[in-house]
């Protein structure tokens, strides 16, 4: 199995530089694009949630949160729960994440042309398979 892991992350960090550079003229890195993803995917998204769903730290969610609220493409607003914020893509958010979501949606077809669509569903239900067994 190691091959198999080794060739996971051979694949990984190339393509998280791919789309960090796709992101930069944004003033945007992959891990603030997750931020902008979830928010996009789920209206009023807890901090919490957030955190949960990636598996991330509170503070470091809470970090990024606060740069997409400098830049412009987040904005917070109090939860049901005094204590706890929720947040939306702002209209240059959505602005953004619309430009953004086009070019990495050709970079995806890019780096999997001439791949078979079963062949890369079967990948990704074995990957959550693998998120499921770590968990």
């Amino acid at each position: 199995m190691q091959g198999f892991f080794r060739s996971y992350l051979s694949v990984y960090r190339p393509l998280i530089q791919a789309l960090n550079q796709l992101l930069q003229p944004h003033e945007l890195s992959y891990s603030l694009w997750q931020v902008m993803l979830y928010a996009q995917e789920h209206a009023h998204a807890s901090l919490v949630e957030i955190s949960q769903y990636y598996g991330i730290e509170k503070p470091g969610v809470t970090r990024r949160v606060q740069r997409l609220e400098e830049l412009g493409y987040l904005s917070c607003v109090p939860g049901n729960d005094r204590r706890e914020k929720s947040v939306a893509l702002t209209e240059q958010g959505q602005r953004v994440y619309s430009e953004c979501r086009v070019k990495i949606t050709a970079l995806e077809q890019g780096v999997t042309a001439g791949i078979d669509v079963r062949a890369l569903e079967q990948t990704a239900a074995v990957f959550r398979q693998l998120l499921g067994n770590l968990k």
